[in-house]
């Protein structure tokens, strides 16, 4: 790991216009992030790009609209040319493939269909996962096994989130390992169970090394394996209710790492 990226998601809340966009841009430059995972854009698509540029980072990939990628083919390559990157990604599969079989079978079906459209064109699509999709849907295997097996390798890779493979009971690093070739974006989550008010145990996101992940044998793992781009990414559960100082306690210790 030569370096180390953001997921926008994680500073949502601070780019609801052009003068806050500018300064988080600042803000995760000064921390040492480079590569942009994108959280969908609130100004100016043009000017979303050029205020990346100058803080010296750039775009490694997009969180965008399924409906969208499916619908709007070129409008779709015309912005990801603008801003100068290959994948295009969604967060989540729709609603309608959670639930059953067929729903799932159906989604594969039409994204391996726009795969390959986008693909003539220069362009991967990609898949990020959470932990639903470690359900076994057909009580045998999981969504994740179904994603794995029937996704097009040559056109569609993953975005694998740490987290969430650990919250849906996977390992983290026996899916780097059976995706290597297929993960070029891997992001960094950590998690830990704390107690609620309930004395009952939940699963919260928090600051990565600060969990219990081992980051550190994940990102080894991940090395071996060839991913390109470590994206750091907190939804949530940010020190002190800020998540500028979350994003920094990750980048300070991904720095060791480096």
């Amino acid at each position: 790991m030569k370096q180390f990226g953001i997921q926008l998601y994680t500073v949502r809340d601070h780019m609801q216009n052009e003068a806050d966009f500018a300064e988080t841009m600042k803000k995760l430059a000064a921390m040492g992030y480079k590569d942009l995972h994108t959280a969908g854009c609130a100004i100016d698509e043009a000017r979303y790009i050029e205020m990346i540029k100058e803080n010296g980072m750039s775009i490694c990939g997009t969180h965008y609209n399924y409906d969208k990628i499916c619908e709007d083919v070129e409008g779709t390559i015309k912005l990801h040319r603008l801003w100068e990157t290959n994948n295009i990604g969604i967060g989540g599969m729709p609603s309608f493939a959670r639930e059953e079989l067929d729903g799932l079978k159906k989604f594969i079906n039409k994204y391996n269909e726009m795969a390959k459209i986008y693909a003539s064109e220069g362009f991967k699509l990609t898949y990020h996962n959470h932990a639903f999709e470690f359900h076994r849907i057909d009580g045998t295997k999981t969504l994740m096994d179904y994603l794995y097996e029937e996704l097009d390798p040559e056109n569609i890779t993953f975005v694998l989130d740490t987290c969430w493979v650990q919250a849906g009971g996977g390992d983290v690093r026996h899916w780097i390992e059976k995706l290597q070739g297929r993960l070029d974006i891997l992001h960094l989550k950590d998690c830990m169970r704390v107690v609620n008010d309930n004395g009952q145990q939940g699963l919260t996101m928090t600051e990565v090394g600060n969990g219990n992940i081992w980051m550190e044998g994940v990102i080894d793992t991940a090395r071996k394996c060839g991913v390109e781009y470590y994206v750091v990414e907190q939804d949530g559960n940010w020190l002190g209710g800020d998540a500028f100082a979350s994003a920094k306690a990750s980048a300070d210790y991904l720095k060791k790492l480096i």
